[in-house]
């Protein structure tokens, strides 16, 4: 088993590391760890995989009395499942419902750009000059943050506003091959797909853990620094889970 450790954000003040599991059959369990420096991230991210791990393998990670998903939306009272019939009637076959998704899919409604990106681009300038930058070493970090070498495939104003955020929490003089990468807000729903699935949780608990915790009824209503601290603590759950069911 390899131990993959990244580190996927970082600001001011704050760093965030995603520690995996690899095995031969692909991921076995993946943490973030947040703290001030990113030694103290990897720890803390070091920390939760070892809990999950050994969650695994000690027993199922749910908790004892938390009824299982069902494969079917629940029946409201009063009315009749597939397979019943009212009395008097008569029977009829229904199709099953599909299932209910955990949360709501992680589909993001699109937001209308801003037509004039001129102070931004300005800004990103002045923040490879602090940084001591040449345009192969922003492209050395383009390509490790976004897939391209290219500034100009930055088609959406979230990445151009990621590039920029991440670039301004940048000392200068960091190394463009060793400097923290903005964190996307697409890994983040699908971590939260997968802590999720691994928790067995309906659509009603995740979304009272979202109102009790931040307020929201909805992933799309979070910012991703908020994002970031729900599946935190969906990976909390799943490692108290994990315990309580071994009786630890």
């Amino acid at each position: 088993m390899l131990i993959e450790i990244e580190l996927v954000h970082a600001a001011t003040g704050q760093r965030v590391v995603r520690a995996r599991a690899i095995a031969a059959e692909g991921c076995l369990a993946m943490a973030l760890g947040e703290g001030a420096t990113a030694e103290e991230a990897e720890e803390k991210a070091r920390s939760r995989l070892t809990a999950q791990l050994e969650a695994q393998t000690s027993g199922q990670p749910r908790r004892p009395g938390r009824p299982q998903p069902s494969a079917a939306a629940p029946v409201d009272p009063g009315q009749h499942g597939p397979g019943q019939h009212a009395p008097g009637q008569p029977h009829a076959e229904q199709p099953a419902a599909p299932p209910e998704p955990a949360v709501e899919p992680a589909v993001q409604e699109p937001q209308a750009d801003p037509e004039d990106w001129s102070s931004e681009l300005a800004n990103l300038d002045l923040q490879l000059q602090r940084l001591g930058w040449s345009r192969e070493q922003e492209s050395t970090y383009l390509a490790r943050a976004f897939g391209h070498g290219s500034r100009s495939r930055l088609t959406t104003y979230a990445d151009l506003m990621a590039y920029l955020k991440a670039l301004e929490a940048l000392p200068a003089g960091t190394e463009p091959e060793r400097a923290g990468v903005p964190l996307k807000r697409s890994d983040l729903l699908g971590q939260c797909d997968q802590l999720l699935g691994q928790l067995g949780w309906d659509a009603g608990r995740g979304r009272q853990l979202l109102e009790s915790q931040f307020g929201r009824s909805s992933r799309q209503q979070l910012s991703d620094s908020q994002l970031l601290e729900f599946n935190m603590l969906l990976e909390g759950e799943l490692i108290a889970a994990g315990q309580a069911g071994t009786g630890g």
